[in-house]
């Protein structure tokens, strides 16, 4: 099955408003005039590169899902590479009177090597204290450090769930020669065009974070949920596609290289993602900047990749930059994963209106305003983890 742009017809309900993205003016490299996007064809997430249509969920398995797997390797993040440094795991500090008593929170350092040349980083960790037996969480980075998240920890906690964080440039900081300073020193050095960049090293550590939570009895690392926003919804989604332990992952406004279409060439495109942030992805990424459509991935079959678990993928409708239509769209193009799964994957065709969830196994909206990781959005994220890691 092709998927083009002229097979999904999709309304907005309001006229999308300037860019929110933490832009006053788009670059040049931008597009967000609709009438701009070219006519594009999808791949097909379930045909193979030989032309061979997956017919069966052990197809899907064994064969496609490691080939788009090593497609975006390729092409997209650059190769994780196997084994790496074992993380140590010290709990620096205890406060088991947290948020007013009603929880415990835990200070993990996860090290990586020793002496001069250690990397770490330190996760945050907030349990119940009213649990009767191990709880499921909501893992991701943070922009801010952990004594300043945003993230609404109190609500979170009320509702059930742990909450763990850590900062985002403890282990690659976010600059063009941040590989320097970052515990890619511990790794072989990187070569090539397929060398993995900060994306690819923030989900690794996604992964290391969820290494903890499997030795923490508080809670049910079988029931973690990932969750990212902007440049870590992107890494979030890509931790979530190569490591199958999160029971469910969450992309906020992920945009370009995260949930939205690529060949769309809207909003932030890849020449625009490539020139601002090139240590981002790896360097063959940037050789499509202006030839999306030479490029044998797209962003729905990403999101395929994290089938049959429940997926949310959210949008902001001032937020142009990341394009909430393509981030809908590849919602939509992942559904046919999903239901080959025998899950029910977007219960919509048509993109919902601002403020109205739509919540399959692919839980998608698009919220009023801007760029932004609101209490909005979390009421919408925790009703969804409710439905699928509660069973209610």
């Amino acid at each position: 099955m092709k998927l083009t742009a002229a097979l999904v017809s999709v309304a907005l309900s309001v006229a999308l408003l300037p860019a929110a993205a933490g832009l006053s003016q788009a670059p040049p490299e931008a597009n967000e005039d609709e009438s701009k996007v070219p006519p594009y064809t999808l791949p097909d997430p379930l045909v193979l590169a030989d032309g061979r249509k997956v017919r069966d969920a052990r197809m899907w398995t064994g064969e496609r899902r490691p080939e788009l797997v090593r497609l975006f390797e390729t092409h997209v993040y650059g190769r994780t590479p196997p084994g790496g440094p074992r993380p140590r795991f010290e709990i620096v500090k205890t406060d088991r009177s947290a948020l007013g008593g009603r929880a415990t929170r835990k200070d993990v350092a996860i090290v990586f090597g020793a002496g001069a040349g250690a990397r770490r980083t330190v996760l945050v960790v907030y349990v119940p204290n009213n649990a009767r037996g191990p709880v499921p969480a909501f893992l991701g980075l943070n922009f801010q450090r952990n004594d300043e998240i945003k993230w609404p920890i109190s609500t979170i906690v009320e509702r059930g769930y742990a909450v763990a964080s850590a900062f985002y440039q403890d282990l690659f900081p976010d600059r063009a020669d941040g590989a320097v300073d970052s515990v890619l020193t511990l790794f072989p050095p990187r070569e090539g065009p397929q060398a993995w960049g900060a994306i690819g090293v923030w989900a690794w550590a996604m992964s290391r974070a969820l290494d903890y939570l499997e030795t923490d009895r508080a809670i049910d690392a079988r029931r973690v949920a990932l969750i990212g926003h902007s440049r870590l919804g992107k890494a979030a989604l890509w931790a979530g596609a190569q490591d199958t332990r999160f029971a469910m992952v969450i992309s906020n406004e992920s945009g370009c290289g995260g949930a939205a279409l690529s060949k769309r060439i809207y909003g932030e495109t890849v020449a625009a993602i490539t020139k601002r942030f090139p240590h981002w992805f790896c360097a063959n990424f940037a050789r499509y900047a202006g030839r999306e459509a030479d490029l044998p991935v797209d962003q729905h079959e990403l999101l395929a990749l994290i089938a049959p678990r429940p997926l949310y993928v959210a949008s902001a409708v001032d937020d142009r930059w990341a394009d909430p239509k393509g981030e809908f769209l590849g919602a939509l193009g992942a559904d046919p994963v999903y239901r080959l799964l025998g899950k029910d994957g977007l219960p919509v065709r048509e993109m919902p209106a601002v403020d109205q969830p739509i919540h399959g196994t692919i839980g998608y909206h698009v919220r009023s305003g801007g760029h932004d990781l609101a209490d909005a959005d979390w009421r919408h994220y925790l009703a969804f983890a409710d439905r699928h890691l509660r069973g209610r």
